[in-house]
């Protein structure tokens, strides 16, 4: 079974049910053996808990007392081919040249296993039932293989790719599961955003070049000619434009450059110079891996302040550009009510300190000056009756003088 566990209030979610719907009728036209459901995580919390679903969507496969779990890009072509995969034998077999050639047409990368019974072949087991997530896995005999296929000894562990295939060495190549991570990827390919974040897992360094033709083909022969010096420190490739560049290492990167990212600690190469040939290109990457390279960036704690305030301006910056509007309301209806809060806190202290001025006044007065300010505050109240009296009588003379 292949479960789509989502939430209702997702847009990513709501974005992949149409895509989801078509992985269903495809497997099911196709015979596939693998039924397509999916999950309210918000209804069901505890069963998702239970997988492991720690965001939305999630896309698990669960096969037995497995859970694997999805990766790739949310499309129709490439959820059905990881369900297929993960779906079948974790080891699959080639038993003739043309069964072999098939696959090597088909596939970009094949890793195969060829020998009898061995603990190589029951470690190459392990780690094929826990990368069948990225990559198909084969076993075969040796006579399947061209003539111009020659192995060392028996048995081994190859891997076809970039027009060759290299083997598996015990001693130089560490643990099968880090060569197989490694190896899984081609010699030069196109990066995107999904690409980083897969070669981050291995915790390897990639080396960028921002397309143009010349840089291209430089990094291309390098990494060919070079594969013994650089294949197990780096992985070579292109991206389109600079905008994910950019923000990743959050400066501002011309086109067209060579940048070095170092997945593992999110560090960053530049070259001093602009490369023009390929002895400076191999003079910069010995450079970072003898570390007279300046490094930039990092995963410090002032760099992950500096991320903080960069990815909050950005999402600021994008809703204004997005919808002004809405930008206006949503951060300036908050800001006008804290202004107004705060206005009315400092005119509410300024008013309790004038009345505490007067207090403290009051305070320091003597009894007999308080007697003299209250005699004075009566005074105009008793002379101003006085005043109106005499008015009065003087208004009533004449009148009393006629009835005299």
């Amino acid at each position: 079974f292949v479960y789509l566990f989502y939430a209702p209030w997702c847009g990513y979610c709501k974005k992949l049910e149409p895509v989801w719907h078509d992985v269903g009728v495809e497997l099911k036209t196709s015979g596939s053996p693998v039924r397509v459901g999916k999950m309210d995580a918000t209804a069901y919390s505890g069963m998702a808990s239970e997988f492991g679903v720690r965001g939305y969507p999630t896309i698990k496969l669960l096969k037995g007392d497995l859970a694997y779990n999805y990766k790739g890009p949310r499309t129709k072509d490439d959820i059905v081919e990881f369900a297929n995969r993960v779906a079948g034998p974790a080891v699959r077999a080639l038993p003739s040249k043309q069964m072999f050639e098939h696959m090597l047409k088909r596939h970009d990368v094949l890793f195969v296993y060829v020998g009898g019974e061995s603990p190589l072949k029951e470690k190459y087991n392990d780690v094929a039932s826990e990368l069948i997530v990225y990559t198909y896995f084969f076993s075969a005999p040796e006579e399947v293989f061209p003539e111009s296929v020659t192995l060392p000894e028996l048995p081994a562990v190859v891997v076809f790719k970039d027009g060759g295939y290299f083997t598996y060495d015990e001693y130089e190549d560490a643990s099968l599961s880090s060569w197989v991570n490694k190896e899984r990827f081609q010699g030069y390919l196109q990066i995107d955003g999904f690409t980083l974040y897969e070669l981050g897992e291995t915790g390897g360094v990639c080396i960028n070049s921002l397309l143009q033709n010349l840089l291209k083909t430089l990094i291309q022969r390098v990494a060919k000619e070079y594969r013994e010096l650089f294949n197990r420190d780096f992985q070579f490739g292109h991206m389109d434009g600079n905008d994910y560049i950019n923000s990743l290492i959050m400066g501002e990167v011309t086109v067209p450059s060579v940048i070095i990212l170092n997945t593992s600690n999110e560090q960053y190469f530049l070259p001093s110079e602009p490369i023009e040939t390929m002895e400076q290109l191999v003079q910069f990457i010995n450079g970072v891996l003898n570390g007279s390279a300046q490094a930039y960036g990092g995963d410090g704690f002032i760099q992950r302040i500096k991320r903080v305030a960069f990815d909050a301006r950005s999402t600021i910056m994008s809703v204004f550009r997005s919808s002004p509007l809405l930008g206006c309301f949503l951060f300036g209806l908050p800001l006008g009510v804290i202004s107004l809060m705060c206005y009315g806190i400092c005119t509410a202290e300024s008013d309790d300190g004038s009345d505490d001025i007067d207090a403290h006044k009051r305070e320091g007065l003597t009894d007999e000056e308080e007697e003299e300010e209250e005699e004075c505050q009566r005074t105009p109240e008793l002379e101003g009756p006085d005043e109106d009296e005499e008015d009065e009588a003087g208004e009533k003379d004449p009148d009393e003088k006629k009835t005299d």
